[in-house]
């Protein structure tokens, strides 16, 4: 899967957080979530938007938007791995949290299928 299907499969699932998805739909929706806050961080600094306020309200207004589906892809993800997607939730606690989270992003999909659906490979 490349970029710009992975983005536009995260976005026509916005509201869906059943199924599966692969390493590579949810690392290529981080970057581009990632690539596009920056954009908007430095076009607002460079073009001067909004200069009395100490936030990038642009990228802020973006990631708003895309905070659903963000989620939704790291629920999905969860289940590629075969882990209910309440353990999403571990991304409140701090460092021990994210450890057990990323390290569950990075692991390799279930072979077939698992209680979440078929292998999306």
């Amino acid at each position: 899967m490349g970029f710009i299907e992975a983005t536009e499969v995260c976005f026509s699932k916005y509201f869906n957080f059943s199924g599966r998805a692969r390493r590579s739909e949810y690392w290529f929706f981080a970057l581009f979530t990632l690539l596009t806050t920056s954009f908007f961080v430095y076009f607002e600094g460079y073009m001067g938007i909004f200069p009395n306020t100490d936030q990038a309200v642009l990228a802020n207004i973006f990631s708003l938007l895309v905070i659903i589906p963000s989620i939704a892809v790291g629920v999905r993800r969860l289940h590629d791995t075969n882990h209910s997607g309440w353990w999403y939730l571990l991304i409140i606690i701090p460092i021990i949290g994210w450890i057990f989270i990323l390290i569950w992003f990075c692991k390799n999909s279930d072979d077939g299928d698992n209680r979440f659906g078929s292998n999306p490979k």
